[in-house]
């Protein structure tokens, strides 16, 4: 109820404010509202679900709240897919854009998996997923060295995540990728909530742990290449939509999280956008950077938080209690040392 009242909220405020400013009377009526306002609520409620969710998916499949699209060389192997050919001078269909995303963040992804060991360690996945993500932002610093100066400005604001001028064709480009990207969501769910147990325990129920954790990185992928062929890598929006998820459904699992974090997603991106768009009116910033600003320390207050209550399920190290040793007065031949049961709730 409270994400829906903030929806409605948000989606008042971008639609009545700015210049000019439009009564809620009026709404259906004025162009500016109806072919570039509202497209824009669309798009960053669209781009802000799909972030979200695949926020979620990366995080369960690797258990670990950090595992998020700017550390894994998805979102910046998607950037340099689309800014390459602008630098290039290369004529390129705005319908070809997603594809090139996808094939960039296709290689960051596959970048990491490999270097990982295709995936058999999550801590090992996170970690080479930094380098590659180091690796293809310094690409990306050659390409603007590159750019004349428009295009450079044009890559400086797409690289923050940006939602100025986005139309209506912008936002029904997007409807093909999320056809394809929530059956396979529904599909995912239930096999992350079972990764979520261990390698050990997945394996134990019959899961294929390699397959898995590589199948929950291809639905990100999709989820999330589109949205940057668009609007930017719109950033710490699939860090912060999960937090807030499991902040408020604590005892739930990773299928009913995905509807919330999916919904935080969009709310999280419709409200950066509004200070966005009015802060410093008339010059529109990028929206990312308010994601960011926002969204990385909202972040990780929830995460202290949430440590000082209670270790998250699979987030954390199993716990192994000193060993306990027989009394002195006991029997030599007796003594002897055992260790108590080892507590369930971390990773192996």
């Amino acid at each position: 109820m409270a994400v829906l009242c903030a929806l409605l909220a948000l989606a008042a405020g971008a639609l009545t404010l700015g210049t000019p400013y439009v009564p809620l009377a009026a709404l259906p009526h004025e162009f500016v509202v109806t072919e570039l306002r509202l497209p824009r609520l669309v798009l960053a409620l669209v781009a802000g679900a799909c972030l979200g969710a695949a926020g979620l998916v990366l995080q369960e499949a690797l258990r670990n709240p950090l595992a998020v699209p700017e550390m894994l060389g998805v979102s910046s192997g998607a950037a340099l897919g689309v800014a390459a050919p602008l630098v290039l001078a290369l004529s390129v269909p705005l319908a070809v854009q997603p594809l090139l995303a996808l094939a960039g963040a296709a290689l960051g992804g596959a970048l990491t998996l490999l270097a990982a060991g295709l995936g058999r360690s999550p801590s090992a996945v996170l970690l080479t997923g930094a380098a590659v993500t180091a690796a293809l932002q310094s690409a990306l610093l050659v390409l603007m060295v590159l750019a004349d100066q428009l295009d450079l400005q044009l890559i400086y604001r797409y690289l923050l995540g940006s939602l100025s001028a986005r139309t209506w064709h912008d936002v029904t480009g997007l409807w093909p990728w999320l056809a394809v990207a929530l059956p396979a969501l529904a599909l995912c769910a239930p096999v992350l909530s079972v990764l979520r147990l261990g390698d050990d325990d997945a394996r134990a129920l019959g899961v294929r742990v390699g397959r898995a954790r590589l199948a929950a990185l291809a639905i990100a992928i999709v989820l999330i290449a589109p949205v940057v062929a668009v609007c930017g890598p719109v950033a710490w929006v699939g860090f912060l939509a999960p937090q807030l998820a499991r902040r408020l459904r604590p005892g739930a699992d990773a299928v009913r999280w995905l509807p919330w974090s999916a919904a935080w997603g969009a709310v999280i991106v419709a409200c950066a956008d509004l200070p966005a768009r009015l802060a410093l009116a008339p010059v529109e910033t990028p929206v990312g950077a308010w994601t960011a600003l926002l969204g990385v320390p909202a972040g990780v207050a929830l995460l202290r938080a949430r440590g000082r209550g209670h270790p998250p399920p699979g987030g954390g190290r199993r716990a192994r209690p000193a060993a306990v040793t027989a009394p002195r007065d006991a029997d030599p031949g007796e003594r002897r040392t055992t260790a108590l049961p080892e507590t369930d709730g971390g990773t192996r």
